[in-house]
């Protein structure tokens, strides 16, 4: 039986490259399609500022992309490492879109993002333009079908267990591509990404303004993010509330934990704002709530209800103990693929498979569960609340933050020149992490919600790790942790040192902070 600290430890390693990763994938996003629409305007008027702004831009973008493609890398590596026994049951399925991922997309991305960097002299201004853009397509579609094999995991349609292999085996690749809560995740994270974008780029022209340099840069700069940033963090807010709704329909658990529900309430159900939370009490010992609104987003009705925490567990524990019945006949089929009786008793229990393999957790056999191991097994179908709870409201808190700065930032484009307005400005620059923390904490409430599941009601962590030694893990861990750091170093001083410079890193001898005076009319990025 494979111990909890190494699961414990495999989950954290996991978390550490996963949340690592992700503060360079929403940057990526956003900016790439900033570069498309200074370039677009570029080819347009030929006005060579809004070149040099693809160019400027285009370097902190690449920094940013070179450190994303570093830590992807061994994330992808930790499933055969960590995690082979998950990589076994469910390869056939999560493999095929990272595969096509890596064949579709990596390569398109990577091919033209050397072209980008290395064309301005060698193509013309429409077919540079082409290699942008094919760029901005190739990093959606990475994260499309990253996000439909992460879809699969959170509501695994399109497949179902064999006996015959003992693995999970797709059935219908167009149900895992068009997958509900896939697409809503896609939409909901690329626009997260904009978002990060446009505020990376408005904070930093913000600085501009406020230290009175290249001002038609800036301003320009400014205008471009404040008005995408805005056209952004609405779409993640509509798109949030789909998200909501396909979570409300696959992964009724998560949704409960998300909203402290611990008791089934009279549709449609209210939004707690806030709540004092106690867990071990299994209540709230106060909320603060919104009407219907809950309702309204989990369910598109006013009839239908939303299941608490304890009506939730209730369903489970009769889904455990039916699961049993499953692990039983699946054994016997192990034993003897052609045994007619178990066949036919696994057919009728085999969708509560998934739940009977969390009793492995405790026991081996999982015919010698007491009532006190079902209880635990019960109580782990549960994500902890208070951290589920609290990182949903920050987040959204943060977007609306965002939402609001945006607007005025767009408004302030329309009606006056930016850098009068320096309260508007120290506030975009104060704001710059807030996208990233949004982003994390959007992460963290998707993956931590879906505990303890590896594939939602399916696969239980505790059965995907890979058997490993804790001190080996315990290495690995330190050395991701030391590598990561050095490599966070390195991003931060070169994305403060060419920040600092501005578009004077150019040298094309139209801008402040100049690095190359003597050749400043001919040297090129």
């Amino acid at each position: 039986m494979i111990s909890n600290e190494l699961v414990d430890l495999s989950r954290l390693q996991f978390a550490v490259t996963a949340l690592y990763h992700f503060l360079f994938v929403p940057l990526t996003l956003g900016m790439v399609w900033i570069l498309v629409i200074m370039e677009s305007v570029y080819v347009m008027t030929g006005n060579v500022v809004w070149k040099d702004m693809t160019r400027f831009w285009g370097k902190l973008f690449g920094i940013n992309f070179a450190l994303g493609v570093t830590t992807g890398i061994t994330m992808e590596f930790q499933f055969g490492t960590n995690w082979a026994y998950y990589s076994h049951y469910v390869g056939d399925i999560f493999g095929a879109p990272l595969a096509i991922e890596g064949l579709m997309a990596f390569f398109l991305e990577s091919t033209m993002i050397g072209l980008f960097f290395f064309g301005w002299d060698r193509l013309s201004r429409r077919q540079h333009l082409l290699v942008t853009l094919l760029m901005a397509l190739g990093t959606n579609l990475s994260a499309l079908w990253i996000l439909i094999a992460n879809g699969w995991m959170q509501n695994p349609v399109g497949a179902e267990f064999s006996y015959q292999t003992m693995r999970m085996e797709m059935t219908d690749f167009w149900a895992v591509l068009f997958n509900p809560d896939a697409q809503a995740k896609f939409v909901h994270t690329v626009s997260a990404g904009y978002v990060t974008g446009a505020m990376f780029v408005l904070s930093i022209s913000s600085w501009y303004l406020l230290k009175g340099r290249d001002i038609e840069f800036a301003k320009r700069s400014f205008r471009v993010a404040a008005a995408f940033g805005l056209a952004s963090v609405c779409s993640v807010i509509v798109l949030g509330d789909e998200s909501g709704y396909t979570v409300g329909e696959a992964q009724q658990t998560k949704l409960a934990a998300m909203e402290a529900m611990w008791e089934t309430k009279p549709a449609p159900a209210g939004l707690a704002l806030i709540a004092d939370i106690n867990e071990k009490e299994q209540k709230n010992n106060w909320e603060v709530e919104i009407p219907w609104v809950m309702g309204i987003i989990g369910t598109r009705s006013l009839s239908k209800e939303i299941p608490g925490i304890h009506e939730i567990k209730a369903k489970n524990r009769e889904r455990i103990v039916l699961g049993i019945q499953a692990v039983n006949a699946l054994e016997a089929l192990r034993a003897n693929r052609d045994n007619v009786a178990a066949k036919s008793l696994f057919e009728k229990y085999k969708a509560d498979l998934g739940f009977g393999l969390l009793l492995r957790k405790y026991v081996l056999d999982v015919n010698q569960a007491t009532p006190e191991i079902v209880d635990q097994a019960v109580n782990d179908t549960v994500p902890r609340v208070l951290p589920m709870f609290w990182g949903f409201r920050i987040m959204v808190g943060l977007g609306f933050a965002m939402l609001m700065l945006f607007g005025l930032a767009f408004y302030g484009t329309l009606k006056t020149s930016v850098e009068q307005k320096p309260w508007l400005l120290k506030w975009a620059l104060w704001m710059l992490p807030a996208p990233w923390l949004a982003c994390e904490l959007g992460w963290f409430v998707a993956e931590y919600g879906r505990q303890p599941w590896s594939i939602y009601g399916v696969l239980p962590t505790h059965m995907s790790v890979s058997t490993l030694s804790v001190g080996n893990v315990y290495g690995s861990l330190a050395g991701f942790i030391g590598f990561y750091t050095v490599l966070l170093v390195v991003e931060m001083f070169l994305m403060f040192k060419f920040a600092r410079m501005g578009p004077g890193s150019l040298g094309t001898g139209r801008y402040q902070k100049e690095i190359h005076h003597s050749s400043a009319t001919t040297a090129h990025a």
